[in-house]
């Protein structure tokens, strides 16, 4: 009898994409009016923002990522690893992530962040 296994392959897209990354936090100053709702439609703690690990990109990465999409950032110091695209930002900007952190969270920018895609 043969026996068929189905594998799971998890692998990184290498968009060799770099990036400037900065981080934003779920207020009104700093979002709109509704800062726990993001532009793409998805609901943020407002007791642990962080935890969900969420990044706003700017439009013109939306050629490579969209809504749901897990990226590995790399260069970004204690905020290294996978984050989930949920988020969009000002069309102000350009080839740049915004990772969603806590109220007491280090606030920072990195230039020279690479970005890559997760495909399962």
């Amino acid at each position: 009898m043969l026996k068929l296994s189905i594998l799971t392959l998890s692998i990184l897209l290498s968009i060799n994409q770099t990036v400037t990354v900065t981080c934003y936090q779920a207020t009104v100053a700093q979002c709109d009016s509704d800062p726990f709702t993001t532009a793409f439609g998805y609901k943020i703690d407002p007791k642990d923002p962080m935890s969900h690990r969420y990044i706003a990109i700017s439009r013109d990465l939306e050629t490579y990522l969209s809504p749901g999409d897990s990226v590995l950032v790399t260069g970004a110091g204690v905020y290294d690893g996978m984050w989930m695209v949920a988020d969009r930002m000002n069309r102000r900007w350009t080839n740049r992530i915004d990772l969603l952190v806590g109220y007491d969270s280090y606030v920072d920018k990195f230039t020279g962040v690479t970005i890559k895609k997760h495909v399962r």
